[in-house]
């Protein structure tokens, strides 16, 4: 995500250092590279004229704080204006005064409004909500087929309708009656899309828009369309009056233009992101957390989150107290793996961590998922005591756990090394030492 903006901008910061003071020679060659940076990135051109009008005049009237560099004060100027063209803050869903809230899922076919409308009704669960889901496409055969078959894979109810309910504002009535009535407080319509805007399908919206008053009208945008993304956003805001957009697969879009300019051009914020293929997949946008990645400074905020909500406590705490009385046992390690696969992808976490110091390059590196699994395998073949005791594991045991585990005795040998050098660093971290003391109210699995 951003990775192509954040690496470019990276570049114009390392330009910049040495320089004894903020210039107008070296001002205005920043501002090039960074509106070049920004193209690149396939930003609207009207975003970016603005964006760097608005950086050129911060620069000229700062006073210059003795204990900044230029570097620094260019990436807070930056920031700012980042987090500004981003939204500021971040923007909510908005509520009914009265229950149900009808919310309208729209955008072009292909833009993932089905799977997106799942992906938020698993949000909203989570989040304290009742939600029940609807699917109004009465066109595309197998689109209420997917959202039956999506409601099931996470457990939450929808709509189906009777066999005489034919026509998109039918089902909608019926589903918010049957939201009021089973007490759901949400109502999530997931409508048709086209291949184009046609004004039959926005008089289809706008007739559904009259018929629910919904509190949001959500469009669904693919991020890796860019531009067309945008296009289509501010075509639908001008013809239905949308509230808000959410951008599907923005993990494969390593640009960013199309997040960057939605707000500007729109301006309607964006609410949610969709960061990869599983329901849970689905984050709510933080403008402010965003301008710190794509400047390199990472999201750790999204980080203690995403962990606070797939870690268990009081096993995190316990793993901590086991390592600090070097009780951390070839179990607690597959353990901890297993916990941090519920966190996700592993490459997505480390995009988030700051990419600087010892942690620069972390998000450039290659994890392979698969490795968890035979490590797991590994010690899944070795007996309790051999997992309590790593020294019992001689040769003859290093042999029978390869062959029980499907793997090579390398294998075991490797695995036995990683486990020895991941007990030294987890000590050596949870002692107190360099990260210890700034992330010591993280309870990462990977740090305990």
């Amino acid at each position: 995500m951003f990775d192509n903006l954040s690496d470019k901008l990276q570049r114009v910061f390392k330009n910049l250092r040495g320089e004894g003071k903020l210039t107008a020679e070296n001002m205005e060659a920043a501002l090039r590279e960074i509106r070049v940076a920004l193209l690149e990135a396939d930003v609207h051109f009207r975003v970016v004229k603005q964006f760097i009008e608005a950086i050129k005049e911060k620069a000229q009237g700062e006073e210059v704080l003795a204990a900044l560099s230029p570097t620094q004060q260019v990436i807070k100027i930056v920031r700012d204006e980042l987090v500004k063209t981003l939204g500021s803050h971040q923007s909510k869903l908005r509520m009914a005064n009265e229950p149900p809230t009808a919310m309208l899922i729209v955008g072009l076919q292909g833009s993932g409004k089905t799977t997106t409308t799942g992906k938020l009704a698993r949000w909203l669960s989570k989040n304290g909500h009742n939600p029940l889901m609807v699917s109004v496409d009465v066109y595309r055969p197998a689109a209420r087929q997917q959202l039956s078959v999506i409601a099931r894979d996470i457990k939450l109810p929808i709509y189906d309708g009777t066999p005489e309910e034919t026509k998109p504002l039918e089902l909608a009535r019926s589903a918010l009656r049957e939201a009021r009535q089973t007490g759901r407080d949400v109502l999530l319509v997931d409508t048709a899309g086209r291949l184009h805007i046609d004004d039959e399908l926005m008089l289809e919206l706008q007739q559904l828009k009259d018929e629910l008053n919904p509190a949001e009208v959500l469009f669904v945008a693919d991020a890796m369309t860019g531009q067309d993304a945008v296009k289509s956003a501010d075509q639908f805001h001008k013809s239905l009056g949308i509230t808000g957009v959410m951008l599907t697969k923005m993990d494969g879009d390593a640009r960013g233009g199309a997040a960057l300019s939605i707000r500007s051009i729109t301006n309607q914020p964006l609410k949610f992101v969709g960061v990869g293929e599983k329901m849970d997949a689905l984050e709510p946008f933080h403008p402010d957390r965003v301008a710190q990645r794509i400047l390199g400074m990472g999201d750790m905020l999204s980080l203690i989150e995403k962990v606070e909500e797939s870690i268990d406590q009081k096993q995190a705490e316990e793993m901590q107290r086991k390592l600090i009385d070097n009780e951390f046992t070839l179990e607690d390690f597959r353990d901890q793996l297993r916990q941090i696969r519920k966190l996700g992808p592993l490459e997505s976490l480390l995009g988030m961590m700051p990419q600087i110091g010892p942690m620069k390059g972390l998000k450039d590196m290659k994890v392979d998922e698969k490795e968890i699994t035979r490590v797991v395998a590994i010690i899944d073949s070795m007996t309790a005591r051999e997992r309590a005791n790593h020294m019992l594991i001689n040769g003859a045991r290093r042999r029978r756990i390869a062959k029980g585990s499907g793997t090579s005795v390398q294998e075991v040998n490797a695995l036995l090394k990683q486990y020895a050098q991941a007990r030294k660093m987890m000590k050596s971290l949870t002692g107190g030492g360099f990260l210890g003391k700034r992330l010591g109210k993280l309870k990462l699995p990977m740090l305990q």
